[in-house]
């Protein structure tokens, strides 16, 4: 055999060796579609836990749902919020003010995770008085790209948002209906744990948005998981073709009966998750399966925990987990019921109904992503 004939077939060989292997890698997905995320398993090697300060006052007598706050002082005033008193219960938390320690309201133990670590704390220390009507989580300014209001203005959406409309399906509702920016159906990224993500957040390290999806996989696991591998939990870690979708942005409405769905001791032990990973811990003392220590990673990645969470289950739900007994979720229900048809949502949220020129996840005029994800400077002082 000639020397250029072998050197061909060697290449051709190799080539589809390498062809092989990426297709194993990135080809396959899990065997099973329904997952053990039902629940917060998480064990922290910390010895305490922070002292409870999150009370929101009047809450336990209270028949307005909550509307839960997370900022920071760079939000600017909260006057914005008066306007929706008559409709909500303010518990309003300002993350990046110091401890008072004579106090127990209206604080959180570090300012760490974004809005996780508001919404956590409340829940936490308000587990037993929440409103029979439910809770509303939202961001501390009122004007922001992520509002999906045509001037992205939240006081808007909020007094027109209809609550008992928007928790009759599942419990739990995204305030979110268009889909751009979020990682619904039409998504053409790839999937969480395939190799293509892991390469690209490699290639990119600066992009948190593929850094937090490269890293969902196993923090799912640290999250779900015991940590006991001699313990059949089910199936944890997500498979290379396996993806959750959900919607952008973390500002949702959920029910106490969804709520209520895990025990306080499992939000303690997330909180928990995202306090071990702070980087203001020195590495050795990091947890391994702790929140990545980027908090805009750890932030992102439990905007994907939150539908999982407080989507009920059960028949009258959808039925995400259909085996009430082994506690699993169904995958392709849970993306489904995660990115409602933007025309049907924008109808029984906010009263926009009959809109022209819907798609799945758009409707023309009611929202577009402005430029760079950035309002003009200007915009507040002039769309007040």
């Amino acid at each position: 055999m000639r020397r250029k004939t072998r050197g061909a077939i060697v290449n051709i060989a190799l080539f589809c060796g390498v062809l092989l292997v990426i297709l194993y890698l990135n080809g396959g997905g899990s065997s099973s579609k329904s997952f053990a995320w039902r629940t917060i398993r998480y064990k922290s090697s910390s010895t305490s836990v922070p002292k409870s300060r999150g009370i929101c006052p009047g809450l336990a007598g209270t028949t307005k749902p909550a509307l839960v706050v997370a900022r920071v002082a760079a939000d600017g005033d909260t006057k914005w919020l008066d306007t929706l008193s008559d409709k909500y219960h303010l518990c309003i938390y300002t993350a990046d003010l110091p401890i008072d320690a004579t106090s127990t309201h209206l604080q959180v133990p570090e300012n760490r995770g974004h809005e996780a670590m508001a919404y956590l704390t409340f829940i936490i220390d308000n587990y037993y008085s929440i409103p029979s009507a439910g809770a509303v989580f939202v961001h501390g300014s009122r004007w922001s790209w992520h509002n999906d209001s045509p001037d992205y203005d939240n006081a808007a959406l909020l007094a027109a948002l209809n609550l008992s409309a928007a928790l009759a399906p599942w419990g739990y509702h995204n305030l979110r209906c268009d889909w751009s920016a979020s990682t619904c159906p039409a998504s053409d990224q790839n999937a969480q744990g395939s190799l293509g993500t892991s390469i690209n957040a490699l290639i990119e390290p600066w992009n948190q948005r593929l850094v937090s999806d490269a890293a969902l996989p196993h923090a799912l696991v640290g999250l779900f998981g015991s940590g006991d591998s001699t313990q059949d939990q089910g199936q944890l870690l997500l498979g290379r073709n396996d993806a959750i979708r959900s919607q952008c942005c973390a500002q949702f409405v959920v029910s106490r009966e969804s709520v209520r769905q895990h025990s306080r001791d499992e939000y303690v032990a997330l909180r928990q998750w995202l306090l071990d990973g702070s980087s203001s811990k020195v590495q050795t003392s990091r947890q391994s399966n702790a929140a990545h220590p980027d908090d805009r990673i750890a932030g992102r990645i439990l905007s994907y925990v939150w539908h999982i969470l407080f989507l009920q289950h059960g028949e009258t739900s959808g039925n995400i987990m259909p085996n009430a007994m082994d506690g699993h979720i169904d995958l392709k229900k849970l993306n489904y019921l995660a990115c409602p048809a933007a025309e049907e949502c924008y109808c029984r949220l906010y009263g926009r109904c009959n809109l022209d020129r819907c798609s799945a996840g758009h409707c023309v005029g009611q929202y577009e992503i402005p430029p760079g994800f950035r309002l003009p400077a200007d915009w507040a002082a002039t769309h007040s």
